[in-house]
């Protein structure tokens, strides 16, 4: 429950506005019926996609807004004038290399050529490894990635994690499917591959040769990789073993030749988290034609560096990747793209200058409230679940404490010391982004987990839950309105982030984040019979995602959607609980015709207000673990009687799941 401290700090945040533009309402359309219409219609109606989007939505528009300031922040004068070797001077100096047009388009493709020369010493499984080892060096995915990550038994420290790689279509199903739109999608990746070998200068045979061999290369690969969905048991990717194990288990590649390039040592333990496929790929790799892996190397190499590289090649990367694959129909302005690009490879150094600009130390104050309060009533709500055993409720309780809540921004910020940036080659620089990033992941193998470090970027709209550390994290990017507003009334609020809030905690008690411990080791703590019956709630979420249909001919994989289904139908429960406490310590007010009980469930319908292109809603069904955006707000709304009751909504109504088949876990 919240202090009075607490209170007075969120009493502070509850302005004169509900935080809702009636504008974007479709009154034609009864919230019973349709929620998300009714809550945003008016805005879906208002909100043609873009040219260069594949999808507009209300992250669009906030991303938008935060890449502004970012764009204020490069174009500063004095980051030019900044000393050399400063944060500040190599911001400067990577976004000028990327607004360099004519830079790039005069370099060509001779940017490829140090991993051209690499590529050409490949011939066998033998004298593979080392090139591998230098394409993955500046960011090239091929086959296999290798990184540094926790050790799944025991968190505190950072082993070698093996995973599989290298397909250039979205989704191994992509390359074994017979459907007519499978079909007819490989068809044009070949015309795309053939087209991107002759812009390296092969003749038109010879291209349209290579391309076929890569699509026999890539579709060998995928017939040995693991789906999606098995993915998301952490059990199925748990395979500890120690170097010389991975040497018997994957024979046909010389392991330790790439272990000694790459610098990785061979006396920490390997997580090799697809047996089959690494077994798969070094018998490949023992036999496969010099001509099959030049031609595939040389592809994975052309396409990471794409977007870097002078128009012919970058326009031929989109024409496929972002016209075939998601509808867009133009790229996005080359500054907003160079932005984007140096938040990605100096994003703490960016981060550090866009705070000062966007996130007062207000709104992390705030913020902290607000994940203390909905912790408060996560604990509240385990102490009462029927379902959930004496024994298995403290496990969950003290896990819930554990948590490491970050908001905002590091602490500590990331050190770009070694980066070497240069004003004349984007190209150049992103390989050394590349090459920086990897470097200090391979740093940390065989050291402890550092649990201050950030997977996102201040200014990313977005938030996660990370179970080998058990910590939640908000980055200041998200913590802007529609999800958060300092001016808006506290049911907007609670809707918006405090259900983003609850979201995120849920994850550490889903069907993935439930099997990891208080300190992040993989460790099912929970009774078995604790397990039987919430993985029957879970199997009711997997069954109404699966009944849904986007877009003619495309469904929702509701084993894909889970993890984040279930996070929505938590979060908002215990958002809503968390509010009533609120709410119950402050006057009851009526705002532009709206109870605060409506309020609070139009805070969470507007965040996903959206439109999608065909293509767009394709990839996604079979690419993305989060459900579309209309059902995340109907579908986990008409499983909350506390929906129905704000609405007066009646049981025969579409928003109003009957108590047989409502989907309830918290």
């Amino acid at each position: 429950m919240l202090g009075a401290s607490s209170s007075a700090v969120l009493a502070q945040t509850s302005g004169t506005t509900s935080g809702i533009d009636l504008a974007n309402l479709d009154r034609t359309c009864k919230a019973c019926d349709d929620f998300y219409q009714f809550a945003n219609g008016g805005w879906i109606a208002k909100h043609p996609i873009p040219a260069s989007y594949a999808s507009i939505g209300n992250f669009n528009v906030l991303y938008d807004r935060n890449v502004d300031v970012l764009h204020g922040v490069l174009e500063d004068p004095g980051l030019a004038s900044a000393a050399p070797g400063t944060n500040e001077r190599k911001l400067h100096d990577f976004y000028a290399s990327c607004m360099d047009t004519a830079g790039v388009s005069a370099a060509g493709i001779t940017p490829l050529a140090p991993s051209f020369a690499h590529i050409a010493r490949a011939r066998d499984g033998d004298t593979l490894a080392a090139p591998l080892a230098e394409l993955a060096r500046v960011g090239v995915g091929a086959f296999f990635s290798a990184s540094g990550g926790s050790d799944q038994h025991d968190s505190r420290t950072t082993i070698v994690q093996l995973r599989q790689a290298g397909l250039g279509l979205p989704d191994r199903d992509d390359y074994l499917k017979d459907d007519v739109k499978t079909v007819a999608l490989r068809a044009a990746y070949v015309d795309h591959l053939t087209k991107t070998f002759a812009l390296l200068g092969d003749a038109p045979d010879v291209a349209a040769n290579e391309a076929s061999r890569v699509l026999a290369l890539e579709t060998l690969l995928a017939t040995k990789q693991v789906g999606r969905v098995e993915l998301r048991d952490p059990a199925a990717t748990d395979h500890k073993m120690s170097f010389a194990d991975l040497q018997m288990l994957a024979p046909g590649f010389d392991w330790a030749a790439y272990f000694a390039a790459a610098g990785i040592s061979t006396a920490v333990a390997v997580n090799v988290a697809e047996p089959a496929y690494f077994r798969a790929f070094a018998a490949m790799a023992a036999k496969a034609s010099p001509t099959d892996v030049h031609a595939y190397l040389r592809w994975q190499t052309t396409r990471t560096f794409a977007s870097a590289l002078a128009a012919p090649i970058d326009d031929e990367d989109f024409a496929f990747y972002g016209k075939t694959l998601s509808g867009t129909k133009e790229q996005q302005p080359r500054w907003k793209r160079c932005v984007g690009a140096t938040d990605r490879n100096l994003g703490e150094a960016l981060g550090q200058l866009y705070v000062t600009k966007a996130f007062p130390a207000s709104a992390k104050a705030t913020a902290l409230e607000l994940v203390a309060n909905l912790r408060e009533t996560f604990r509240d709500d385990f102490s009462t679940l029927e379902w959930m055993s004496p024994a298995t409720r403290e496990r969950a309780i003290a896990k819930l404490a554990a948590f490491q809540v970050k908001i905002g921004y590091p602490d500590r910020w990331q050190s770009y010391e070694t980066l070497e940036i240069t004003p004349t080659s984007f190209a150049q620089n992103v390989a050394a982004g590349s090459s920086f990033r990897r470097a200090d992941a391979l740093a940390r193998i065989g050291k402890p987990v550092d649990r201050t470090r950030w997977g996102m970027t201040p200014p990313t709209v977005n938030a996660y839950y990370n179970p080998s550390i058990n910590e939640i994290v908000f980055p200041a990017g998200i913590l802007q309105p529609p999800f958060f507003d300092a001016n808006a009334d506290m049911a907007i609020n609670y809707g918006g982030i405090g259900a983003v809030i609850g979201h995120e905690a849920t994850h550490g008690f889903d069907d993935q984040g439930r099997k990891y411990d208080a300190v992040g080791n993989l460790s099912d703590t929970w009774q078995p019979e604790d397990a039987v019956r919430f993985n029957a709630r879970a199997n009711c979420v997997v069954k109404q995602y699966d009944a849904l249909s986007p877009a003619p001919g495309v469904m929702e994989n509701g084993k894909l959607v889970q993890g984040e289904a279930i996070a929505d139908i938590g979060g908002m429960t215990i958002a809503y609980k968390a509010f009533e406490k609120w709410q119950a310590k402050h006057p009851r007010r009526t705002i532009d015709g709206f109870s605060p009980e409506q309020r609070f469930f139009m805070g969470w319908a507007q965040v996903w207000a959206g439109n999608d292109r065909p293509e767009s809603i394709a990839l996604r069904a079979k690419t993305d673990v989060h459900a579309f955006d209309k059902f995340r707000v109907n579908v986990t709304l008409a499983n909350l009687p506390q929906f129905a009751s704000a609405f007066f909504c009646k049981l025969n109504e579409a928003m109003v799941k009957p108590p047989a088949d409502r989907c309830e876990i918290w």
